[in-house]
């Protein structure tokens, strides 16, 4: 049975309700991606000039991750044929039978509608639109679209990721500014070398159900260099904010030193032979790559909330 064949068939099992628990239809959420989601948008809220209201903050975070979360559904659901054939992925609720297709569609949906409305009439619509776009980019653009078709998928599709702390900018701000765009970046560029060196080790699972990753496609060679490369972007971009004054020399400092163990764990891909099967840089750089990202923001709202008592320290000398 082809690919295609299974998703016309996991979506025909659909019909039938299926006794799937709460915690079913949690694990649809994709909790471990949305917890990333929430902290970045979290830090655009913190690292945006200007003050919200506490309680409509919290609606905001509350509804970016549920808008999260409704993608994550929606990406199960479509991609439940291939979630079936992939170790990493099997245990996932569509694909062990726990919830049924449908389900996790209209869920999905449910979650979008309601995340995306409630943002705009609590917040401004605007943050709104931004949360519409990034579950529509990763529920149809990414997971329909790109995911199957091109080995660039991580690198465009990653936008859906980097989305979060400018929704959360703008939430406070009502205005998508440059400073919002780095954020944006950090992610974005953030994205490829932390995923492809997933991919790195688990090249079997995305051949065995034909998504053309790039290890696939272009070779071991080319994906480690291009890792590096990414790295190195991130990296610079990650320093923007102090060149633009919105951030501190000491968090500059910080992400130096971030940048520097990044750089260093890539280098590491870059140099691993082809056909190494313990893939131990490529675990590694995607283990470090995960901390580097916490850590970078964790390091921008530090220099937000400082910043104001340094000012304050400065005057009254």
């Amino acid at each position: 049975m082809t690919v295609l064949e299974n998703h016309d068939t996991a979506l025909d099992e659909g019909l039938a309700l299926s006794e799937a628990g709460a915690r079913d239809f949690f694990e649809l959420l994709k909790p471990r991606v949305m917890s990333l989601v929430v902290f970045t948008a979290f830090a655009g809220l913190v690292v945006a000039p200007g003050h919200l209201n506490p309680l409509l903050a919290a609606i905001a975070v509350l509804c970016i991750a549920v808008g999260a979360g409704a993608s994550g559904a929606l990406n199960m659901w479509y991609d439940a044929d291939i979630d079936a054939v992939m170790s990493r992925t099997a245990r996932r609720p569509i694909p062990s039978g726990r919830v049924k297709g449908d389900e996790a569609l209209y869920f999905g949906i449910t979650l979008a509608c309601f995340s995306v409305g409630i943002l705009g009439l609590a917040v401004n619509w605007l943050s709104a639109a931004l949360l519409a776009f990034t579950i529509f980019f990763y529920a149809v653009v990414y997971t329909m679209w790109l995911k199957r078709w091109t080995p660039q998928n991580i690198v465009i599709g990653g936008a859906a990721g980097a989305f979060p702390p400018m929704i959360g900018y703008a939430a406070v701000t009502g205005s998508i500014t440059l400073d919002s765009t780095i954020l944006f970046l950090i992610i974005f560029l953030w994205t490829p070398a932390h995923f492809w060196a997933l991919a790195l080790f688990k090249m079997r699972d995305y051949g065995a159900v034909g998504v053309p990753m790039l290890p696939n496609v272009a070779g071991e060679a080319a994906t480690r260099f291009q890792i590096l490369v990414y790295t190195v972007l991130t990296v610079l971009v990650s320093l923007a904010p102090v060149l633009r004054g919105s951030a501190g020399y000491g968090y500059g400092l910080f992400a130096s030193a971030l940048g520097a163990g990044f750089l260093w764990f890539a280098w590491g891909v870059y140099r691993m032979p082809d056909g190494d099967e313990k893939m131990l840089p490529a675990k590694k750089l995607f283990a470090f790559s995960i901390l580097y990202l916490f850590a970078i923001f964790s390091g921008l709202m530090a220099d937000r909330m400082v910043a104001p008592l340094v000012a304050l320290a400065g005057g009254l000398v």
